[in-house]
């Protein structure tokens, strides 16, 4: 059962993931109005239900084992849907077990070290999911279309060179590398949401009193670097999608379908992790069997 289940995760998240070495042109690899043929949006409840309920399961049995850790890095740009996949995807799982961080411009602190650094204070403890809302990769992204960031960083002179932009690849790939050797399993996933979808749902902001509070000028602002930003998520996917932690791209103008997306990806790499609940030794059997020995005299 727990083999067809994998095998139709597999088939289903298969587009949606970047080859590594593949050279990524993200207007023309990948349509953020795309949805599988098969599915509706009343059929996608009940899928993501289900994905829901496949993530309880094998999120127990990850803590249960304390082996591995799970951290999935959500990259997108603004108003592309991140809290709500978040809070829908992992609706059903324990709390204590998940922890999300959500990251902004830096802190004077967190300026004053590497830029890797304040990412891996976060990092979740073996048997836990953690949740990147953006990441260590904003550094490949909004650094890169706004230069002048660096200048911020007070980084020396021989760390601000041309080859500023592929030396961070090479370090967040190793970084990685050196995470999934340790049994922290590194998940990335980019929200591929479309310029008009954006202007929709920036609106929606303004126009709607209870959503005025997500909305910032400043964002529309950023609006007039869309081409930047694609050329800056092309070379990140081109540059940084690996064998050890590759890198899926979900269509998100279809917020339900975004959803199914992040929990079939997840649900499909607990699944191929295949946590076990421990087994007890004999010496544990037996401590077992007289604590129900002592339990069992007690009377009412």
């Amino acid at each position: 059962m727990a083999d067809d289940r994998m095998k139709t995760l597999a088939a289903f998240i298969e587009p949606l993931r970047v080859e590594p070495g593949r050279h990524v042109v993200l207007s023309r690899d990948f349509d953020p109005e795309y949805k599988a043929d098969f599915l509706t949006k009343e059929d996608g409840e009940g899928l993501l239900q289900r994905g829901v309920e496949v993530l309880a399961e094998y999120q127990e049995r990850l803590a249960a084992q304390d082996t591995y850790a799970v951290l999935l890095c959500l990259q997108a740009l603004d108003a592309a849907g991140k809290d709500g996949t978040i809070r829908h995807v992992m609706s059903g799982v324990n709390p204590q077990g998940v922890h999300v961080t959500s990251y902004k411009a830096p802190s004077a602190e967190e300026l004053d070290h590497d830029y890797l650094w304040r990412c891996a204070r976060n990092l979740p403890a073996r048997g836990d999911i953690g949740i990147f809302n953006r990441s260590y990769y904003e550094e490949v992204l909004v650094v890169r279309v706004h230069p002048s960031i660096l200048t911020n960083q007070r980084l020396p002179e021989s760390a601000r060179g041309e080859d500023v932009w592929k030396r961070r690849y090479r370090e967040i790939n190793d970084w990685e590398r050196y995470l999934v050797d340790n049994g922290f399993i590194v998940l990335k996933v980019f929200l591929n949401l479309s310029k008009d979808e954006q202007r929709k749902r920036f609106l929606e902001r303004v126009d709607e009193p209870d959503k005025n509070w997500k909305f910032s000028a400043a964002d529309a602002r950023e609006r007039q670097y869309w081409d930047e930003y694609q050329e800056a998520y092309s070379q990140m996917l081109s540059h940084t999608s690996t064998e050890w932690a590759p890198w899926y791209v979900v269509p998100a103008d279809r917020k339900w379908f975004a959803r199914i997306c992040v929990s079939a990806i997840l649900a499909h790499t607990l699944m191929s992790i295949d946590p076990k609940f421990p087994v007890l030794d004999d010496a544990g059997k037996a401590a077992l069997d007289e604590a129900r020995a002592q339990l069992e005299a007690e009377t009412g």
